[in-house]
């Protein structure tokens, strides 16, 4: 079972992880057979993290993760329903992960279509207008902040489904108060894998000003 995490240590760790994996010298930990029969008692990830369901975003390879460390949930966009918000507060309250991460990243097709849909006003068929729907929203943030480029509205996308998931989730609210979790916004890099942080909430990372979760 993985040792117990603080929450900035837990961040610390992912970090650590992407930077050994840019450098092309990841330690794929936690991938043998005594992991594998160790997990079978239970799981104690040290960070849940909500990604993008796109192929080139493959989450334990970017940050040098194994079997049991992190807990999981991709869609499109990094969108989230009522199914995502309860898988992300079950990671938190019930297995007490100390670690909430919103994972975008570059050349994202979901906030890609949600512009073209702005710049046009044509919505793609069937259900990938949910997409639209989801990320939307976003953009006209983003937009009212003066952004105006793909750039711009991954990073702004990924703050507003971090702020969402804290407005939402009084279970995760609460655990985040008692500095018993973080919640950490990223964008990754597919030119060069940089895992970027752009949001934080109870945790510390470079260059970014950490959130207020009473706002």
């Amino acid at each position: 079972m993985s040792h117990h995490f603080t929450p900035q240590q837990a961040l610390e760790a992912l970090v650590e992880g992407n930077a050994r994996f840019m450098s092309e010298d990841s330690d794929h930990p936690h991938q043998d057979r005594v992991r594998r029969q160790l997990m079978t008692s239970g799981q104690k990830p040290h960070a849940v993290v909500l990604a993008c369901s796109d192929s080139r975003v493959p989450v334990e390879i970017i940050f040098d993760q194994g079997i049991g460390d992190l807990f999981v949930i991709r869609t499109a966009g990094e969108i989230t329903d009522l199914s995502v918000l309860a898988s992300l507060e079950f990671a938190v309250v019930s297995l007490g992960v100390p670690l909430v991460v919103v994972l975008g990243h570059e050349s994202c097709g979901a906030v890609g279509a949600a512009q073209n849909a702005l710049t046009t006003g044509r919505m793609p068929p069937g259900f990938q207008r949910v997409l639209v729907e989801k990320v939307t929203p976003s953009l006209l943030a983003a937009r009212a902040l003066g952004a105006d480029t793909s750039e711009d509205f991954e990073k702004h996308h990924v703050v507003e489904i971090a702020n969402h998931i804290v407005d939402r989730s009084p279970g995760i609210v609460e655990k985040l108060r008692d500095g018993e979790c973080g919640v950490v916004g990223m964008r990754y890099r597919l030119s060069d894998g940089l895992a970027e942080p752009v949001v934080t909430y109870g945790v510390d990372a470079d260059g970014v000003e950490k959130a207020d979760p009473g706002e």
